[in-house]
């Protein structure tokens, strides 16, 4: 069973890191395209993956669409159940589906205003009370998914999970915008940042060009951390 992966630009779309993380990191077998997510020819692009409208979309071996990165996770998850997308035990996996709907749907303030940047570091950014409560947030759900089920691993959830998957772009946006969190948290961003996957898909990011760059901010600008392993 090959899947066909529908993504958009890498610098900066944070749904289309999901979708393609979420194969990606447990081994199922697809083929990715590219959407002109910027060059505005993402509705053509898309236009025979009826009903969708924006990326990421996954199309099964059968030549099922699915629009969602949500609905992409749960069906990749009954799909293929031999590879714990969720983790297997039934406590673990309860709060790791609460927290992954959690980010699906929420955290606009933060999404808002420090859009996925894969780049630089912007330098002297000043995060809202909204973002700053943002974040509050996702450290709480951090923190608990670390101290009841993380203890084995580097992961949320000791092992890579799905978790993992929707709050990488939020390890993204801490890192690009240079973001207050704890210490605790800071390990965490530094997994995805040293995350093999992820560096790949950095790597073709930066081969990527924008003009106008899509979302300029008044600010200086440093290099972004150092690959470590």
């Amino acid at each position: 069973m090959t899947y066909q992966l529908y993504i958009g630009d890498r610098t900066f779309s944070s749904w289309s890191l999901r979708g393609w993380l979420m194969l990606e990191k447990f081994g199922l077998p697809y083929q990715a395209h590219m959407i002109g997510l910027y060059s505005g020819t993402m509705q053509a692009d898309l236009a025979h993956l009826a009903p969708a409208r924006t990326v990421p979309v996954l199309q099964t071996a059968e030549g099922y669409v699915v629009t969602d990165s949500m609905a992409m996770a749960e069906t990749l998850a009954e799909n293929h159940p031999e590879r714990a997308l969720y983790p297997r035990d039934p406590a673990a996996r309860a709060l790791a589906r609460s927290i992954t709907a959690e980010m699906h749907s929420g955290f606009g303030a933060l999404r808002n205003a420090c859009p996925m940047m894969l780049g630089f570091v912007w330098e002297g950014f000043v995060p809202s009370d909204a973002v700053k409560a943002d974040l509050r947030r996702i450290e709480n759900l951090w923190s608990l998914a670390r101290e009841r089920h993380g203890q084995n691993g580097p992961w949320l959830f000791g092992d890579y999970s799905l978790a993992d998957v929707f709050y990488a772009p939020v390890a993204m946006r801490i890192t690009a915008y240079d973001l207050p969190v704890s210490d605790q948290s800071l390990a965490y961003v530094a997994a995805h940042l040293s995350d093999p996957a992820f560096l790949a898909w950095r790597k073709e990011a930066l081969k990527e060009t924008h003009s106008p760059f899509p979302y300029p901010l008044p600010l200086a600008q440093k290099p972004w951390p150092a690959e470590t392993r």
